[in-house]
């Protein structure tokens, strides 16, 4: 008998990953139109730059996550793929952290940030993708086994005959 997992098994965070990036993918546009409009409206043309550099910036750092957990699940069925797993995802948070730190230092003196903007509109991204994920999680019908028979214990046996006053 194999230990490892069947490699042609898909993995069940697969298909759910993949829903919550075509989903984060259409609610970035929709956040890029409304957050050009209102940033437009609010500063001028340096609102609407603003307003899309920080959809922008927290829709591509909220896609590595799920981008890094695919790749990384292309190796399930390996005999290495926790190491490769944790590799890949750990590496694409280093990534996203060091890069996040460039950004905000090259953008921070821009003249065409207007950095309320800029802040309202990557929050604004992040809770809207936090958003679907919940409603992706929720949504989602993860395949489960209900019917394994599991393994008893053969020493414990049948004890109802066996208690104290048992007749």
């Amino acid at each position: 008998m194999s230990t490892s997992p069947n490699p042609r098994t898909p993995i069940s965070s697969t298909p759910i990953l993949r829903t919550v990036l075509v989903w984060s993918g259409t609610v970035t546009a929709i956040l890029a139109v409304v957050g050009a409009i209102v940033g437009f409206l609010v500063a001028g043309t340096t609102g609407l730059w603003s307003a899309l550099a920080g959809v922008l910036v927290a829709a591509v750092f909220l896609g590595i996550t799920g981008a890094s957990i695919l790749i990384a699940n292309r190796w399930f069925g390996d005999p290495l793929y926790v190491p490769i797993f944790f590799g890949v995802v750990m590496g694409g948070w280093i990534l996203k952290f060091v890069v996040f730190i460039v950004i905000l230092l090259v953008l921070r003196g821009q003249p065409w940030i207007e950095p309320t903007v800029f802040f309202v509109a990557a929050v604004v991204s992040v809770l809207a993708s936090l958003a679907v994920d919940v409603v992706v999680m929720v949504r989602m019908r993860v395949p489960h086994v209900s019917d394994v028979a599991l393994p008893t214990d053969p020493d414990a046996g049948d004890k109802r005959g066996d208690e104290p006053g048992a007749s």
